[in-house]
């Protein structure tokens, strides 16, 4: 059983930070890409930033300059530190990873359960 777990949500004030976390555990032999999504209410899920093993990154337009996804391979755990939050970056925030169980397995996509982040003006 493979989870995927967030943590760092809050509630920050206009301009403030915010350090996400999204561990991953059980029965993993290896991680390929990872990302971070968020949903606003009544509004899609969309891409944030995605991270692959080597550590290439890529980021919404939106997020560039503010976002930065990291992640440590050792610890099957990846990070979006969030700086100069705004309003609307109001949203559940979400993680996902390709994951392979086996060495032979093809890759599956697991997702987090969400984590909230509040930006009061």
């Amino acid at each position: 059983q493979v989870q995927l777990v967030e943590s760092g949500g809050g509630l920050v004030q206009s301009g403030g930070s915010l350090r996400l976390s999204c561990a991953a555990s059980g029965s993993i032999f290896s991680i390929n890409a990872m990302g971070w999504y968020r949903q606003a209410p009544g509004k899609q899920r969309e891409l944030v930033a995605i991270i692959t093993v080597g550590g290439a990154t890529n980021y919404a337009d939106s997020m560039k300059g503010r976002f930065t996804i990291s992640r440590d391979n050792a610890k099957n755990t990846m990070y979006l530190q969030m700086d100069n939050l705004k309003p609307e970056d109001t949203a559940v925030y979400y993680c996902n990873a390709m994951i392979h169980l086996t060495a032979t397995a093809n890759p599956r996509l697991y997702w987090g359960q969400g984590t909230q982040v509040t930006v009061s003006s």
